[in-house]
This record gives C-alpha cells, sequence and structure tokens, in this order.
C-alpha cells in the first residue's frame, strides 16, 4: 500500500521511500524515513496535493510523488511529539561573553578591524526576514547570487560597522535539490562566512533541527536562534535551553524576532562565536548504540578515508563524509578520490546498508532525526494545543475547503485587483500625474521665458518629462499590488493558494505558485514579472514570465477598444471578452508548446508546508514596498527613459537632422 491510497484522518508507517537521486534526497530530508508515522491531514480541493503529518509537523506532497512511499496502516500513532512534561526554571548560563557554551579552548581570535560576515540560514517560514530587517534595519541592499537570478540580501548589523549579514534563501537541508540550496550550501562552502546565525523556528522544532545538525557539521562558529518563542510560551509550552545548548553544543539564545525580544544578545553573542573564532564543541551526533553502531563506524570510516581530500577541497571532512555516503554527486567531484578509493568507499556503505537494514541515504537521515527526536524529549515542553494552529484549521476550512477555495480565492483577487486600480492605486496615480503635469507645465513656463534652445525644450519637456511621467505612473500601481501580495505572502495565503491550484497548473508544466503572478498578469505586466521572484523554481520563474504577456493587461484595453470600435461596432463586449479568451487560449497553448521544448521535464515536486496564519509586520511589508518600489526604477525607469528619448528623436528630427514641427508630415 502507497500514502496515495490512505485515507484522510488515517495513519501508518513508512516502510520504503521510492525515487531516485535528488528528489528521493528531497523526501527524505523533509522527514519521510523508513520507520516515521505519518498521518494524512487533508486534500487539496481538486483532490491533488495531499497534506501529511510526519515528526510533529504537517508538509505538503502529489499524490503522484506520494504513490512513491510505501506504508503499512496503523491504528493509531505511538508517538504523541510532545515531550517533556515538566520546566525546569534555570538562568539561561550563555548570557555574556562567559557562557559556559562559549568553546574556549579552540578559539583563535581574529585580528582587530576584521570585517565578521555571517550566513543567516533557516527553513521557509521562520520568521527570517523579520530577523534580517531587525540586525541591519534601513541598511541593506540586494543583488543576485553569482550565476542565478536568486536575490541575495545583505547588510551591516546594527551599532557594528565591521559586519556583513547575508540573508540566504530560505532552504529545508543542505543538499543540492533546488537552486535556492545549491546557493546556500555554495555559500557557506566557498565564499566561508566568518560565522552562520542559523535561525530555527520553536513552535516547529523538529523540521528546523534537521538543517542546524547539518550546518554544525560544517564546524564553522554558530550560534542558533530560536525564534517565535513568544508563541510557544504563549501557548503555555517551553524548551529547556540549558540542556540544549549542552546537547548541541553553540549557543542558543531565545528571541521573537516581530518583538525584536532577544536580538541584543543573539547579536553579542554571534559577534563573540565571529570574533573569537569558536566552533561548535560537538559535531558527532551518531550514537554508538543505535542499532549496533552500523552508522557510527560506517561515517568515521569515510572521514578516515577522505581526511586529506576533503583538506585539499576546503570542505568540512564530518559535512563531506556524510554527503560521501549519501552520494551527493557535487561533493564526490570536489574530493576527486581515486579508483580504490572509490571502491573503497563504496565497500564501507554496503556493509553500513546491510548492518543498518536501510539504504545509505535513509540511514544518514534517520541518524539525524533520532538524535533530533531524543534532544525534544529531554528540551521541549510542546503544549498540547497551540492556539495559532487552531486558527489555522478553522480558516483553513473555508480557504481550502473543497467547494469554497476557489471562489474565495477568485473573490480575494477581484478585490485586490479593485483596491489596486480604481481606489488606492488608481486614485495615488491620479494625483501623481496631477504633480507631474503641473510641474511639467511650470517647468515648460520657466523655460519659455528663459528662451531656452528650442531643442534642449523640447527634449526636457516631451522627452523627459514625458519618460518620468509614463515611468513613474505606474508606481503606485505597482507599489499597491505588491502591498496586498506581501500581506498574503507574509500572512500564509500564498502557499494555500499554491496548495489549492497546483493540480490545474501542472498540466501545463507549472508548479500552483505561479497562479498569482499570472493572475496578476491581468492587471499590469511589469508587478507580475516582478512577482515571478516569489517562485523558489527557476525553471517555473522563466516559464511564468514568458507566459504573463499573453494574460490582457490593462494597458492593452485601450488597443482592444480602439480595434473593436473600427472593425466590430456595436458587438464591443462581446469581442472584447473573445480577446481575452483567445490571449489565455494562446497563452495555454505557448505553455504545452514551453513544456516540451523550451523547459522539458516536470514542475519541481510540491514538497513544502503550509504555515500558521499570522499577522504580517508592518516593519517587513514596508521594507519589501520600498526594495520593490527602488528595484522598479532603478531597473524599469532608465530603460523606458531612454526609449521615451529615443522616440521623441525620432519624432522631432527628419533624415537630415533638422527639427520638424509636425513629424507626421515628415514620415
Amino acid at each position: 500500500m502507497t500514502l496515495k491510497e490512505l485515507e484522510v484522518g488515517k495513519s501508518a508507517v513508512i516502510r520504503r521511500v521510492g525515487g531516485e537521486g535528488a528528489l528521493r534526497q528531497h523526501f527524505l530530508d523533509m522527514g519521510m524515513i523508513p520507520g516515521a508515522e505519518v498521518t494524512v491531514i487533508k486534500l487539496a480541493p481538486m483532490g491533488d496535493p495531499m497534506e501529511v503529518q510526519v515528526h510533529g509537523y504537517e508538509l505538503t506532497l502529489r499524490l503522484a510523488e506520494a504513490q512513491q512511499i510505501d506504508i503499512q496502516p496503523i491504528g493509531r500513532r505511538s508517538r504523541s511529539h510532545t515531550f517533556k512534561d515538566r520546566a525546569k526554571d534555570q538562568d539561561h548560563p550563555g548570557l555574556g561573553e562567559n557562557g559556559k557554551f562559549h568553546s574556549k579552548a579552540d578559539e583563535h581570535p581574529l585580528p582587530d578591524g576584521t570585517v565578521l560576515t555571517y550566513a543567516l540560514v533557516g527553513n521557509q517560514n521562520c520568521g527570517k526576514t523579520t530577523l534580517f530587517n531587525q540586525l541591519t534595519g534601513a541598511k541593506q541592499h540586494v543583488g543576485n547570487f553569482p550565476g542565478v537570478t536568486v536575490d541575495r540580501k545583505s547588510g551591516a548589523i546594527r551599532g557594528y560597522p565591521n559586519t556583513e549579514v547575508t540573508d540566504l534563501p530560505g532552504i529545508y537541508s543542505m543538499s543540492p535539490f533546488s537552486s535556492e540550496e545549491i546557493v546556500s550550501r555554495n555559500f557557506v562552502l566557498q565564499d566561508k562566512p566568518t560565522a552562520i546565525i542559523n535561525i530555527v523556528d520553536a513552535t516547529n522544532i523538529e523540521r528546523n533541527l534537521y538543517l542546524s545538525m547539518q550546518l554544525l557539521e560544517m564546524g564553522i562558529p554558530m550560534v542558533i536562534a530560536l525564534n517565535m518563542m513568544d508563541e510557544l510560551v504563549g501557548n503555555r509550552g517551553s524548551i529547556d535551553v540549558n540542556t540544549m545548548e549542552a546537547m548541541l553544543g553553540v549557543p542558543v539564545i531565545p528571541i521573537s524576532a516581530a518583538k525584536n525580544e532577544g536580538v541584543d544578545e543573539l547579536i553579542r553573542h554571534a559577534v563573540h562565536v565571529a570574533m573569537q573564532q569558536e566552533p561548535p564543541l560537538k559535531q558527532d551526533f551518531c550514537d554508538k548504540d543505535d542499532h549496533g553502531g552500523a552508522v557510527h563506524r560506517c561515517i568515521h570510516a569515510v572521514i578516515h578515508l577522505i581526511e586529506d581530500h576533503a583538506a585539499l577541497a576546503g570542505l568540512p571532512v564530518r559535512f563531506a563524509a556524510t554527503k560521501a555516503i549519501e552520494g551527493d554527486a557535487l561533493i564526490l567531484q570536489q574530493l576527486q578520490l581515486d579508483r580504490n578509493e572509490q571502491e573503497m568507499l563504496e565497500h564501507i556503505v554496503r556493509q553500513m546498508e546491510t548492518e543498518r537494514g536501510l539504504d545509505r541515504s535513509a540511514a544518514i537521515a534517520d541518524m539525524r532525526f533520532d538524535f533530533i527526536e531524543r534532544l525534544c524529549a529531554q528540551t521541549v515542553i510542546r503544549p498540547q494545543e497551540s492556539k495559532e494552529r487552531i486558527r489555522s484549521e478553522k480558516i483553513d476550512r473555508i480557504l481550502t475547503g473543497r467547494y469554497t477555495a476557489i471562489p474565495c480565492f477568485i473573490g480575494i483577487m477581484v478585490l485586490v485587483f479593485y483596491l489596486t486600480f480604481n481606489v488606492i492605486g488608481g486614485g495615488l496615480q491620479k494625483l501623481l500625474e496631477l504633480g507631474i503635469d503641473r510641474l511639467s507645465a511650470l517647468t515648460d513656463t520657466a523655460l519659455t521665458q528663459l528662451h531656452v534652445n528650442p531643442v534642449i525644450h523640447s527634449l526636457v519637456i516631451d522627452g523627459i518629462f514625458t519618460g518620468v511621467g509614463s515611468v513613474l505612473s505606474f508606481l503606485p500601481i505597482i507599489v499597491t499590488l505588491f502591498f496586498f501580495l506581501s500581506l498574503m505572502e507574509d500572512s500564509g495565503y500564498i502557499a494555500r493558494v499554491a496548495f489549492v491550484m497546483d493540480k490545474l497548473l501542472r498540466r501545463i508544466g507549472l508548479s500552483g505558485k505561479s497562479i498569482v503572478p499570472m493572475l496578476i498578469g491581468f492587471g499590469c505586466t511589469v508587478p507580475a514579472v516582478m512577482a515571478t521572484r516569489t517562485l523558489t523554481s527557476e525553471r517555473d520563474r522563466k516559464m511564468t514570465i514568458l507566459l504573463t504577456p499573453f494574460m490582457s493587461c490593462t494597458a492593452k484595453l485601450p488597443i482592444y477598444s480602439f480595434f473593436v470600435s473600427v472593425f466590430f461596432p456595436g458587438k464591443g463586449g462581446l469581442i472584447m471578452s473573445g480577446l481575452y479568451l483567445l490571449g489565455i487560449l494562446v497563452g495555454i497553448g505557448a505553455a504545452f508548446l514551453y513544456k516540451d521544448t523550451l523547459f522539458r521535464g516536470e514542475p519541481i515536486p510540491f514538497v513544502m508546508e503550509l504555515p500558521n496564519y499570522r499577522l504580517p509586520s508592518v516593519k517587513n511589508v514596508g521594507q519589501l514596498l520600498w526594495e520593490k518600489a527602488k528595484d522598479f526604477l532603478q531597473r524599469a525607469f532608465s530603460v523606458i527613459l531612454i526609449a521615451t528619448v529615443v522616440v521623441w528623436f525620432l519624432q522631432s528630427f527628419d533624415l537630415q537632422l533638422n527639427m520638424v514641427s509636425l513629424s507626421l508630415i515628415h514620415i
């Protein structure tokens, strides 16, 4: 029996995880390992994808992917994931620079004045962007990571000018599955930051700690920020931070990024471990007594085998060893093992598989989750019921309900378009146009009174002001549209939209996440293309960008109206509707063509989580709007302005470069 066949509300034990390569590794990294207990929570309104609970957290996957997971049904789950039943009231021993979990013996202080570089790493939806904004304030700059279209945000920590924090993309593991994971791993391995700030969602700690364990294997100075502790404590839960620090060997700082609580303490620890270069006290999380110690012996044997190769390649030996065991092609290529060493590695791994009864990748993933479960059993007091989770389930009954999800989505998008183009954005656009026209008139009068050369006069008024006006008139629409998009994304609704629409869009080779940029395309293509930056797959991002112009935006409406009035008088409504429908049909046809030519292959697997609904942070929304407005002005402004000046030049001069008054006569 496969997971696809398991009914909603039923539980089972995973027996085997099928698939191959990076996709299978991604399943394992997300907790879908043999022996794990899983419960089906719900199906999307169209019957695909499905949401399941595993290791105490929820994630989604498609039925085609669930079909590759063999299960054995059980009556009830044996693991409650409630962990400790009481808390210990202790002072946090890591306060200040003298905390006992700073590795004094192994520290190697850096010279004064050294620029401290940090990698801010964490899962998606863990509050990483909120923490980044708290750390850096407004002193941020946005670029791209080399060779990819993944945003790279960095900035100095407030009060520490000789620091630079890079906000890495939200990822679930350091396996090379998505472009985001490859970018994050390469940054840590190749750029070699001075220290790592690992942000962990305290309300979803098991899934988050999987990435933490991989980061600890890299041996880089590190602090763990336990975010959303206010939510956990508010639900009568807690975490024994002292014990967690002792078991992980790095400072663990409870914080609330949204309320800016604990951030100053986090900064002090981060600066100290980076400046003193204090590595994690512990990297070996495999238990000698776990299943006869098969995984423990395998890892240590491989460490000895590849130690010199890892040093030459500049790789952390513990991290390289676990990745070599998993068969990570990129790491194996960097290690450059000779044939005898490759055969010895294969022999060691096969012996481990025989003794452990699991394949190599599953054995390593199981080792990590086994440690996480022991860690949480000793340190985490999980509340029986989370108020945020209960609230999210109630909202989801409507927004992801079988008969209500799509009507709600259509209603929300119609409201967003109406407010953007007719109320808020449209009103601001008219005010801005009035201001630009007024300024243009004043400038025109001033230039006339000063008897400025007619060519320069025409360039300023007809070229520059016309170009600036056309660009700036779009700005209120874009900012308003991204305001609503940011609200939907930060609240957790965009993830639900992807969950609801995935089956429909997968037929044309896209994932459910592409629906929002394509719908925005009916309003304006420029913000629609900019909205594709929220897509995690580069393939989906490029394909969505190419399809978005087929959606008829408001700028095409005057052209449609002129066309209809000239050729089809009296049939405007029917023909206009037909043109919109024709654009959609041509877009679908182009999608099928792209799917089989430019973008062959299936969309990326839909393995993601549906986070709890949360109120968006005002600071985060404001920061995003500023970034989008600045990005639009920097990118579109220059192109449109130059194009406007070129058009002005062609209209104002004849072939002999003589200025003309009526360009139509001279065309």
